[in-house]
């Protein structure tokens, strides 16, 4: 084979590789800005006075003025069936619980914090000689992480917290008040 040829074999080569890249490096990209699009934000000002959990679902409303006004996707924690017992179960509480901090401050991006556990959860885990757990939180995707987007719910990955993207935790943390209503069912 001359140089003239192989060149050009060559020259073809590099050529696939480089579109071969390209579509992927594409492919990537259209896969990431779905998953960080942020679809219909909450409209400024507006205040939520209670939150829903359908664990089954994996779903979490947004209730303003007792009407629905969002819906987000969730993950859960990573044994999800059944209400939180005890310290590392995995399981995500249910009953009626309020957001009782917020913080800025956090592996994850933002989070308000569940008042998980509450006297019954206590008294429950003490009778089998057990620490409830705690420390329960909606939260966003852990620090540079937040580029998974929307991805994040193939999988039920937390300690027992519900997690949605970063910018929905951003709007979450402005129209949820301290004392608001959490609801979490199966």
């Amino acid at each position: 084979m001359g140089a003239v040829s192989q060149a050009l074999v060559y020259s073809s080569i590099y050529d696939s590789c480089t579109i071969a890249l390209l579509l992927i490096a594409g492919t990537i990209g259209v896969i990431i800005n779905h998953g960080l699009r942020h679809e219909n934000p909450l409209p400024d000002g507006l205040t939520i006075d209670s939150l829903h959990i359908w664990k089954k679902k994996r779903k979490m409303g947004a209730f303003s003025a007792g009407k629905l006004v969002k819906t987000y996707s969730i993950a859960l924690g990573s044994n999800p069936e059944g209400h939180k017992e005890v310290e590392g179960d995995g399981r995500t509480p249910e009953g009626t619980y309020f957001i009782s901090s917020k913080s800025t401050e956090s592996r994850f991006h933002m989070n308000l914090g569940v008042s998980y556990p509450d006297s019954s959860d206590v008294s429950n885990a003490r009778q089998r000689g057990l620490a409830p757990g705690g420390d329960i939180k909606v939260h966003g995707l852990r620090r540079f992480l937040g580029v998974v987007g929307r991805y994040h719910t193939l999988v039920d990955w937390t300690a027992g917290c519900v997690a949605v993207t970063n910018a929905e935790i951003e709007e979450l943390y402005r129209a949820v008040p301290l004392g608001t209503r959490i609801v979490i069912v199966r």
